[in-house]
């Protein structure tokens, strides 16, 4: 009765409430569709991304050629005040040889220049461009810049081209290149020992450049140079050196105002240099070994301290004299305080220490006037032998020979006397940012020299010849 009750009274509306509920369909087929579709897009985006980078490392690595006027990312700034100015020289417009020049650098790369991985390739032809190109006696000199592509990445290198006088494109040959820095002057030197060799600096427009033969030391104190270089447009000078070896390298300055460019030496000798063990030495060293104060240096020590010397200042031995104003122990390495003066010329002093070990270090090269360079007490300030070798605030002393006292005067404050040893020398303080002056007085009282106190030169490799700026004289 029950049952047969619910099954005709109930069912129908039971069935009609259970079509009206909103029950949700099996979600797993829609998820694996959907799922189905995301591998696909995955799958494609991979392939993609790998073809993309197959195709970037073959670029990158020159594999895959890359149109040369295709645009890349410049990674090494070119000196901007070379490659901005106008072409100079003769060969400026002499269109049809520029043109054979591009053709063959482009058929016959100058010289590999190494990337990361692989090397630089040239990159658009039509872009390389003349910098400088003329014919001068003997020669014919060409600075390109030549578009380098290494991938995505760019750059341009100034590339030097020498050949004989007249020479055709094909004539010239690759004779070095930039590194991509941005010094703005380039230099080439060529000499030989059987015929005329040349040196060349090409700098800014504007600026003026001057290549120095053999230095004069004045009687008063100053360097002058004998400038070997004629201009040969603006900002370039151009210099035939004679068929011999050369005692030292040339010294470049390029400089407008008071603003210098460069200023250092080329390379390219040969050169006929320094023989420590020839008879000018020889006799050089006869004269140097006269009675000083101190510990008496070794043959080996004093050699090297002469040779070091004349190297720095470029003085041949031939007519030089040099005279040991001190010679002691410096951080347990042999020291001296000597002076260099050519014939008819000023004093230059040079203080070293060092041995054949560690190497000989230059810690003062001061050019004084001829007139009282005897009677001057001359003093350096100590360095760390460490890294840059910075001032310790330590001054080291030497008195002249017949000096009594000396004193030293810290910008205005009143003078402290500097205590000597038995050989004339001592130590005294000076803090590395001031300024000071050492004074010499005679047995009498008198005044027999003063001398300023000259900062630390940071590089005296570098920094041109003793005279050339106010740290390394005395004369204004």
């Amino acid at each position: 009765m029950t049952g047969s009750f619910a099954n005709s009274t109930l069912g129908p509306a039971l069935r009609q409430a259970a079509h009206g509920v909103d029950v949700p369909e099996d979600p797993w087929p829609g998820f694996a569709r959907r799922e189905r579709r995301h591998q696909r897009t995955r799958l494609i985006r991979t392939a993609l991304a790998a073809a993309v980078g197959v195709a970037l490392v073959g670029v990158q690595t020159n594999v895959v050629p890359l149109p040369g006027w295709a645009p890349g990312i410049a990674v090494a700034a070119t000196p901007t005040a070379l490659l901005d100015a106008p072409p100079r020289g003769a060969l400026a417009g002499d269109q049809a040889w520029l043109d054979t020049l591009r053709a063959r650098i482009t058929a016959d790369p100058p010289v590999r220049i190494d990337a990361p991985v692989g090397a630089w390739k040239i990159g658009d032809s039509d872009r390389i461009r003349l910098i400088y190109g003329s014919d001068q006696p003997g020669h014919r000199v060409a600075l390109v810049a030549v578009p380098l592509r290494f991938g995505l990445l760019t750059r341009e290198a100034l590339v030097w081209y020498v050949g004989p006088a007249g020479a055709g494109a094909q004539q010239m040959r690759y004779s070095g290149h930039s590194e991509g820095d941005d010094d703005p002057v380039m230099t080439l030197m060529r000499a030989y020992p059987d015929r005329a060799g040349f040196a060349v600096a090409v700098g800014p427009p504007e600026s003026t450049v001057m290549i120095s033969g053999e230095p004069r030391y004045t009687p008063r104190g100053t360097v002058e140079y004998q400038d070997i270089a004629r201009a040969d447009g603006g900002g370039v000078g151009f210099a035939v050196l004679p068929p011999e070896p050369l005692p030292h390298e040339p010294v470049v300055r390029v400089s407008r105002g008071d603003r210098v460019f460069f200023h250092g030496g080329l390379g390219g000798g040969p050169y006929a240099g320094l023989d420590p063990t020839g008879p000018e030495m020889d006799a050089l060293l006869v004269g140097a070994r006269l009675p000083v104060r101190g510990t008496p240096l070794d043959d080996t020590n004093l050699r090297n301290f002469v040779q070091t010397a004349l190297q720095n200042s470029h003085l041949a031995a031939g007519g030089a004299t040099v005279r040991v104003r001190w010679s002691g122990r410096d951080n347990g390495q042999a020291a001296a305080l000597l002076t260099v003066q050519p014939a008819g010329g000023g004093v230059i002093a040079y203080a070293m220490h060092g041995d054949d070990r560690t190497g000989w270090y230059i810690d003062l090269r001061l050019l004084l006037p001829t007139e009282g360079a005897d009677q001057r007490p001359i003093g350096w300030r100590v360095r760390t032998e460490d890294g840059a070798r910075p001032a310790t605030g330590e001054v080291r002393v030497i008195a002249p020979p017949d000096a009594a006292r000396v004193t030293v005067t810290v910008e205005g404050a009143p003078p402290a006397t500097v205590t000597l040893d038995a050989s004339n020398a001592g130590t005294t303080r000076v803090p590395a940012d001031r300024a000071a002056t050492l004074t010499a007085y005679g047995r009498d009282g008198g005044v027999l020299g003063t001398t300023p106190l000259p900062p630390v030169e940071t590089d005296s490799s570098a920094g041109g010849l003793p005279g050339d700026s106010p740290a390394t004289r005395v004369t204004p």
